[in-house]
């Protein structure tokens, strides 16, 4: 076996080849399947893969995410329509992905004497795509004998278990799904994308790619009809009364029943009624009731709580609970389920949480309970349970951002098993001169799970004071507030991935990346997010000369296609022929109107362009605009006021010349000058005040 590390493969006879879907895994995997737990780690190439023991040798290999990709299969060609595709390595077809190649050398290489192949990829569409690819063009058509490996979470237990249990061959539907997922995709978005990227290049003159797609153009119309809804808001004003009344040496704040009041003169008929009147307790109402545990996360869930809680993106909480899945320390969170199978064992979950001194109390609280039954929702997943801790603590120090995401998740595991909490609402009518005021508040009387959740979660309890009917109040004071009627609330990412996941379009694993999409194509910016105009123009292109890709009926056909294919009721066959018979008539009309859909992409991308570089305000000469701008004698970046240009204004200041450079539109807290955001490789991104004299900033300018 020594030889083996020495001179390669060709000593090692016959083996199993393992392939996963990140090195992460590999490693876990190799470790939990070798009887010591301690496997052989070989790197050739750049490329790591484990050599295990058991009865029969493994050897361990992970992919590096998606190895092959749809192509065009004419090579160079950038003109549309694109309908002739194939599935090729990624090296062959993105930049940047260079050592693919090297990847899928190894794994060749590992292929040609493996007698046996297992995929233990992770065990939904993406992953099984990843694992079938590797398995059809690198191993050489070894799809078809290979078995499948099915896991939730990277713990010992469970891959021994998934090990011994191999499934006798892949899910050839749930593949024959994802395959037509990504090629209805690629076909829609390199389409459209061309489409609008060809009309925008050819009156402008220049090349700024523009992209559409069959999920991202009704999200986008989403922000867009918000966005209009918004700018032809018009606010009305109403006025709302409020009485200051004391009760047992302590002051309150009534308001009136009726809230909202349309007439200033009424309110003030109203308080001149009430005024020097004493106040009388009309009713006193109690109420008890229930609030039910929370279900187990899914992932959209995940987000959303994410982002109420911390602010973070969708696509950022995604990405952190990958991590800690790969850790074992989360099960698979790329789930749409709201259940827990009991064959996960509870309590000994709870037992290994036990030994964290911040669980310690709440696990041995819920032990004691003895049968334990989750709260659950109504969402299943055939391949994945809701998302829970495995138990396993950290073998690592985990950033703040893990440790937040891992406590949520050990928290809404916790929470679900307990009772529900007992709350009390207490509403007490108050007369005055005739008119009622009303008190209310809510009252948490017995906890429950809500000990197990984050504080944000409780109810905030405003105590009332001991009353009975008939008691008399003083009456302080009457008073008008006048407020105007609000526009609809902006779509904030968690917001808007719940409306996508209302009107199924995407996948729980590819809605935060097309948010993100819709960013990085400046067609939406801001964290309560706002359409900018060049997104607003894409839209409103879309639907004058192809509405048909912006219809939610379009999308949710294919949704339910799709899954038809995975229940063997529909073939791929079909769904690409009817496509690319969609995507011909609407091309028909983009190529007829392409001078025009230029002619109206043109000024947005000018603005977007513009609104790009600009940082802020001058603070010298307060008129003219700091903009990021290039000298033309030394390449170099700087800031500069657009009265330069002018001859009134000589401000400019030195940027960094490495890296990305981005307004902030966020003053300084210590100077108020406008502020810029540095990107730079390995590095976290950092706001820098570009003021020389702003003492705040003093340390960032040493950096450069």
């Amino acid at each position: 076996m020594k030889a083996f590390f020495q001179v390669g493969l060709r000593l090692l006879e016959k083996y199993t080849l393992i392939i996963t879907e990140k090195p992460d895994a590999a490693n876990r995997i190799a470790s939990a399947l070798d009887f010591e737990g301690t496997p052989k780690k070989t790197v050739e190439n750049g490329v790591p893969y484990y050599l295990a023991k058991r009865e029969e040798e493994l050897i361990v290999v992970p992919a590096l995410g998606h190895l092959y990709t749809v192509a065009n299969r004419k090579k160079g060609k950038k003109d549309y329509p694109v309908f002739d595709y194939q599935w090729i390595p990624r090296y062959l077809a993105e930049r940047g992905a260079s050592r693919i190649r090297k990847w899928l050398e190894t794994i060749k290489k590992l292929a040609q004497n493996a007698g046996k192949f297992v995929d233990a990829c992770d065990y939904d569409v993406e992953g099984s795509i990843i694992g079938y690819s590797i398995l059809k063009y690198a191993c050489d058509n070894k799809e078809n004998i290979a078995q499948r490996m099915k896991f939730s979470t990277l713990t010992e237990d469970e891959l021994e278990r998934a090990y011994t249990a191999l499934l006798p061959h892949l899910d050839f539907a749930l593949i024959e799904a994802g395959l037509t997922r990504h090629e209805v995709d690629w076909l829609y978005g390199i389409n459209l994308s061309r489409a609008l990227t060809t009309a925008a290049r050819k009156c402008n003159g220049k090349y700024l790619t523009l992209s559409t797609g069959r999920v991202q153009g009704p999200t986008l119309q989403f922000l867009e009809r918000r966005e209009n809804n918004i700018k032809c808001f018009v606010p009305t004003p109403y006025w709302n009364l409020k009485a200051k009344v004391e009760i047992g040496n302590h002051f309150y704040e009534a308001d009136y029943e009726k809230r909202a009041l349309e007439s200033k003169k009424e309110a003030e008929e109203l308080v001149n009624i009430c005024s020097g009147k004493k106040g009388k307790i009309e009713k006193v109402e109690k109420r008890s009731f229930q609030r039910t545990p929370p279900v187990p996360f899914d992932l959209g869930s995940l987000q959303s709580e994410a982002y109420r809680l911390f602010k973070y993106s969708p696509i950022r909480t995604l990405s952190i609970a990958q991590q800690l899945y790969l850790d074992a320390l989360i099960s698979y969170p790329r789930t749409s389920s709201q259940k827990l199978p009991s064959a996960i064992s509870y309590q000994s979950i709870l037992k290994r949480l036990n030994r964290v001194q911040k669980y310690a109390k709440l696990a041995e609280e819920l032990l004691a309970k003895g049968k334990m039954k989750p709260t659950e929702g109504k969402r299943e997943d055939s391949a994945h349970p809701a998302i829970y801790p495995t138990g396993k603590l950290p073998e690592r120090s985990l950033s703040n951002s893990e440790r937040r995401i891992w406590d949520l998740i050990v928290r809404r595991f916790m929470a679900v098993f307990d009772k529900p909490a007992i709350l009390r609402s207490v509403k007490i009518n108050i007369d005055i001169g005739g008119n009622r005021f009303q008190l209310k508040t809510i009252q948490t009387l017995e906890e429950g799970w809500l000990q197990f959740y984050y504080p944000e979660a409780k109810s905030k309890n405003l105590a009332l004071p001991a009353t009975k009917k008939g008691e008399e109040v003083v009456v302080r004071s009457i008073t008008i507030e006048e407020e105007f009627t609000k526009p609809p609330p902006r779509f904030n990412p968690s917001s808007l991935l719940r409306r996508m996941e209302k009107e199924e379009i995407g996948t729980k694993a590819t809605r935060a990346g097309i948010i993100q999409t819709l960013h990085s194509r400046k067609y939406i910016h801001k964290e309560r997010i706002e359409v900018t105009d060049l997104g607003c123009e894409v839209v409103n292109v879309l639907r004058n000369y192809c509405p048909v890709v912006l219809s939610l009926d379009l999308t949710r056909k294919l949704e339910k296609r799709m899954n038809n294919i995975r229940r063997r009721k529909e073939t791929r066959e079909n769904v690409i022929r009817d496509t690319v018979k969609t995507l011909q008539q609407v091309i028909t009309e983009l190529k007829e109107n392409e001078q025009v859909i230029g002619a109206s992409l043109k000024s947005a991308l000018l603005k977007a362009n513009l609104d790009e570089k600009i940082v802020g305000t001058c603070p010298v000469c307060k008129s003219g605009k700091l903009l990021i701008l290039r000298s033309r004698k030394t390449g170099k970046r700087f800031i500069g006021c657009t009265n330069y240009f002018e001859g009134s204004c000589s401000t400019s200041f030195p940027l960094p010349q490495t890296g990305t450079v981005r307004p902030t539109n966020i003053a300084c807290k210590s100077c108020s000058w406008p502020t810029v955001k540095i990107w730079k490789k390995q590095r976290r991104p950092w706001t820098l005040c570009f003021n020389l004299q702003c003492n705040s900033k003093r340390k960032q300018w040493k950096k450069l």
